[in-house]
């Protein structure tokens, strides 16, 4: 009983550490702005600006226009058009006009992308570099919009992001990540539910025939429509009854390719599904699968780009009737629809990061509430994933605020010899461990793809002691159903950094106590002398410089009650499977 109360009380001091947290975003306390570079692709050993792009996007387009213009005076090519002249509908057309649901299967679509859109730009400034190998090493990326890596200095992967405008990404300062992937996720899921029901009631309709290549004179009369286009000559605008070739590929591989791609390339970069399934999992790792969901980004951004450009110089009119009055003609009945459906668009397009700024709470609550059970779904999902030794990364990003407390200092001044770890709470054996007697208990080695919630990963090889033999050890009572992890350093605003897991997540296989990395002692920027290594979660939950673990009933009476320093301050999941 002596030694319970003595953890009890240790657990009191180490809480009455923690700092308070606000439910909205304090500017004067967060991360300070940081400007990034225009973004540059790198082909070579030569980067070069994405601002190339315009100009030479406009001289293919002029070079295109006089091409194509040259080449409809040959008669080969005038015989070709004739022969193809660009429709795609090679039986008869079983549908007329654009019913109810899909034009708000439009609206709803377009509206949910933007946000996707937006908030995906913000994640991916919080480590603005893109990769084709899982190790990160700086040098190593084929795009970025920060400068080069300092090597004069320490470079911490917070250090890494950049701050970008609030009208483009939300909500638009700096290391905002944690509400970010809230709308990101948020959205996503409405616009795949959203994707869904389109698909069936396509598919129930004749309607995917607008959009699916009934013959492979697809490609020809695609062929033929781009040189009308380009040409200037555009072909009939058809399109209440059906599009042209053109139309019809660009439409297909949207909706079903680039969208489903979009979808798995983003599931690719979850812990929980990235170390669970094996060669798979290491082919398309988190970096590939980051640099092809951006690769697929592009391509929506063009394909909005030139969606909206065709539709307002191939007869605004008209085709704003079909998708937003579901008339045929040229009334003005569309534009106001489609002037309504602008407004709603850029007045929630505003709102939304001064929103998310003032109630931020709200905001992670929400998505709480709305993802909850598919990231408790991830975590029930147990890693197996491990790689080779010729696998693991030179290069490891290091992370967090090192401890500065005197009694750290003194214990690396000991080589952690007068290290004790206290385990407590609601356990029936609570002890106190020496660094040399967890050492001495029975040792598991991994080799594991570390995920970042910022986006970097990188492979090491763990060396430490199984979650599951201390918790035998300990014997949990009944009524313990978390595990909390206090640790030696503070969080960005101060106070103890903490972090709290199920208990159930902690008995998974793959879930240790590491004092190794790569075959020595965990360095002091990666943890010394213990960290947490639970290969099924983002890499904020994975504890360093652990000074004590405490089991509980519950953790809300924990710092702001949302499970952890991250959860409590910066409006992360609680839950990080994904």
């Amino acid at each position: 009983m002596g030694e319970a109360r003595q953890a009890d009380e240790f657990a009191e001091q180490l809480e009455a550490r923690f700092t308070s947290a606000d439910d909205r975003v304090r500017l004067s306390h967060w991360t300070p702005l940081h400007s990034g570079v225009v973004p540059r692709i790198r082909l070579g050993r030569r980067w070069f600006s994405v601002l190339w792009i315009i100009p030479l996007g406009l001289l293919f387009i002029i070079g295109g226009v006089a091409i194509c213009q040259e080449l409809r005076r040959l008669a080969v090519v005038q015989n070709f058009i004739a022969s193809y002249p660009g429709a795609a509908a090679s039986a008869p057309v079983r549908y007329s006009g654009f019913p109810w649901w899909l034009r708000w299967q439009h609206f709803l679509n377009l509206f949910f992308m933007f946000f996707i859109i937006r908030a995906g730009i913000q994640i991916l400034a919080d480590h603005p570099r893109l990769y084709w190998n899982v190790h990160c090493t700086p040098g190593s990326e084929w795009f970025r919009f920060q400068h080069a890596v300092p090597t004069d200095r320490l470079w911490t992967a917070k250090d890494d992001a950049v701050t970008i405008p609030g009208w483009l990404g939300i909500p638009g300062i700096r290391h905002s990540i944690g509400l970010a992937r809230w709308w990101h996720f948020g959205f996503d899921l409405l616009w795949v539910v959203n994707g869904i029901i389109f698909y069936v009631l396509l598919f129930t309709t004749y309607q995917w025939q607008r959009i699916v290549p009934m013959s492979w004179s697809v490609f020809p009369n695609a062929l033929s429509t781009m040189l009308q286009y380009l040409s200037l000559h555009f072909p009939p605008n058809d399109g209440w009854a059906y599009y042209n070739s053109l139309q019809v590929l660009a439409y297909f591989i949207t909706v079903f390719v680039a969208a489903p791609i979009a979808v798995i390339t983003g599931l690719l970069q979850a812990p929980a599904i990235g170390n669970r399934l094996g060669r798979l999992g290491k082919i398309f790792n988190r970096q590939v699968a980051r640099s092809i969901h951006f690769l697929v980004l592009c391509w929506f951004l063009q394909f909005i780009a030139f969606h909206l450009t065709m539709v307002f110089i191939t007869g605004a009119r008209e085709n704003l009737n079909h998708m937003f009055a579901g008339l045929n003609g040229d009334s003005s009945q569309g534009f106001v629809v489609f002037g309504i459906a602008l407004c709603v668009v850029l007045a929630a397009w505003f709102w939304a990061s001064p929103f998310t700024i003032k109630h931020a709470r709200l905001i992670q609550n929400s998505g709480n509430w709305l993802l909850g059970g598919l990231t408790a779904l991830g975590e029930s999902w147990e890693p197996t994933t491990q790689y080779s030794e010729n696998d693991i990364s030179k290069f490891f990003w290091p992370n967090g605020k090192i401890p500065q407390s005197d009694e750290f200092n003194d214990l690396i001044k000991a080589n952690f010899k007068s290290y004790r770890l206290r385990i407590g709470g609601l356990v029936e054996n609570p002890r106190e461990f020496t660094l040399a007697e967890l050492m001495a208990m029975p040792k598991q080695e991994q080799i594991t793809d570390h995920f970042c919630i910022q986006g970097w990963t990188g492979i090491a090889k763990w060396g430490g002691v199984p979650m599951l033999h201390l918790i035998d050890m300990l014997r949990p009572s009944p009524d313990a159903h978390y595990v909390v992890f206090y640790s030696f350093g503070e969080g960005a605003d101060g106070g103890t950094y903490y972090d709290v897991h199920t208990l159930e997540n902690m008995k998974h296989h793959l879930t240790i106590l590491a004092y190794e990395m790569n075959g020595a002692a965990v360095s002091i920027l990666h943890g010394a002398p213990l960290r947490l290594r639970c290969e099924n979660e983002l890499g904020f939950k994975q504890v360093k410089w652990i000074n004590a673990i405490e089991f509980v009933s519950d953790f809300r009476h924990l710092g702001a009650g949302e499970g952890g320093y991250n959860e409590d301050h910066e409006f992360f999941g609680y839950r990080a499977p994904i």
